[in-house]
């Protein structure tokens, strides 16, 4: 058993699905009889009022710093504006989250064994390297995107001297973390190239509550509500940014609009969303319904409307990152269709879990093709939910993937301990 920090950008009651992946292995790991703080913002990405009022934040430093309480786990929130379109902002905000979060770990949170930080942004690790250089520990980084990867390769990042910075850093933080976890393996096999030990990575994927997200059926309240229960329907709910390439899906949209059957749904926020409104107006398109984020309860009813659901890929991002809706959709027993490149982490995973099929970004005639295949044999799209369901209970279930996170974790505390009484 350890005592463990979680230093995270996002945690519950945030709803941001990194958020919700990193709230249920903290509980988790409390469960088998660690002692978990947390240190993270206020909620800033998704807000879900019905998650705050479950969860309140009560002031400690004022509007500074505040705290809650997630299942018995003390949760420490610094101060963080939500997130908008402006870039700088989001950039003082990650400052502002890194000073008060580097205070708060060291001031009011207790002496850690291990500190786990996810990543984005890269910078966790350097306040996770300060605390445990002032609290004497060490931590583990948990990579759920690589950057300065994606926004290098997605044109977001072009100055040189900013890249070769942020290229460095990267280095900086690989060297000085005891572990490094990833969630795929062509993950790990970038980062090897980038001369990181084998010995000090770990694949461990993502996880989904099978429980929680399962098999529901097609007509119920949401699906009523929005007049698609007899419809075929093509779901993609998430960040609208630039990394999910979402006009493609639009241009298909467009090109399937003379099927009447066949209704696409695509729902959240995010820096893209005034664009593919725009986009969506623009052509006029009576098969495709645009609506706003909708709160993690909501998730079941939407994935169970509908008989194939959306994991968009931007081209440039395919060896940075696995989107982890992949596996609430599996569990929810719904066929996925992956837009990505062949040889992605993502194509990789529908093809080993038989959940789906993929087809390239930035080609919107291949993935009106691909929908128009699924939607005449309605069949398969239901052989294929129910080979994902079987995945995920087999490999990608909670409990099997949050048990690996405590073995690493205590792992790593061990080694700690026995190097000091040496």
């Amino acid at each position: 058993m350890a005592k463990i920090l979680l230093l995270s950008l996002v945690f519950p009651p945030d709803a941001v699905s990194t958020a919700q992946i990193m709230g249920e292995l903290a509980i988790d790991l409390k469960e088998r009889g660690n002692e978990v703080t947390v240190v993270t913002t206020r909620p800033h990405f998704n807000r879900d009022s019905e998650a705050e009022a479950r969860q309140p934040i009560r002031p400690l430093w004022g509007t500074v710093l505040g705290k809650s309480d997630h299942s018995g786990i003390p949760v420490y929130h610094t101060f963080m504006p939500q997130k908008g379109r402006s870039v700088a902002g989001r950039l003082l905000g990650w400052v502002g989250f890194h000073a008060l979060s580097t205070m708060a770990a060291v001031v009011v949170a207790p002496r850690p064994d291990v500190i786990l930080c996810p990543s984005p942004p890269l910078t966790v690790g350097v306040s996770a390297w300060l605390v445990g250089l002032v609290r004497g520990c060490p931590f583990v980084y948990n990579v759920q995107e690589i950057y300065p990867d994606i926004a290098i390769n997605l044109g977001a990042l072009t100055s040189r001297p900013v890249i070769w910075a942020l290229r460095a850093l990267e280095r900086w933080v690989y060297r000085r973390a005891a572990a490094i976890t990833v969630i795929a393996p062509r993950m790990l096999e970038n980062l090897r190239r980038k001369g990181v030990p084998l010995g000090k990575l770990r694949v461990i994927p993502n996880f989904v509550d099978t429980e929680d997200l399962h098999p529901g059926p097609k007509s119920n309240d949401f699906s009523r509500s929005l007049g698609i229960s007899d419809k075929f329907v093509v779901t993609y709910a998430g960040n609208l940014g630039p990394a999910q390439g979402l006009a493609t899906v639009v241009e298909a949209a467009n090109l399937l609009r003379a099927v009447p059957d066949i209704h696409f749904l695509m729902m959240g926020g995010g820096t893209s969303e005034r664009e593919l409104g725009d986009m969506v107006a623009r052509l006029g398109l009576p098969n495709l319904t645009l609506l706003p984020y909708h709160p993690y309860s909501m998730m079941l009813q939407v994935y169970s409307a509908s008989d194939i659901c959306l994991v968009p890929q931007a081209l440039e991002t395919g060896s940075d990152a696995v989107p982890s809706k992949i596996y609430r959709i599996m569990s929810c027993g719904r066929a996925v269709l992956a837009v990505t490149e062949p040889a992605s982490d993502l194509s990789r995973l529908v093809l080993e879990a038989g959940c789906g099929v993929s087809v390239r970004p930035k080609e919107p005639s291949e993935l009106a093709s691909a929908i128009e295949r699924l939607y005449r044999a309605r069949s398969q799209c239901a052989e294929m939910g129910r080979a994902g369901r079987s995945f995920v209970l087999g490999t990608g279930s909670r409990f099997s993937v949050t048990r690996r996170y405590h073995e690493l974790l205590c792992d790593v505390a061990k080694r700690k301990a026995a190097s000091i009484t040496e």
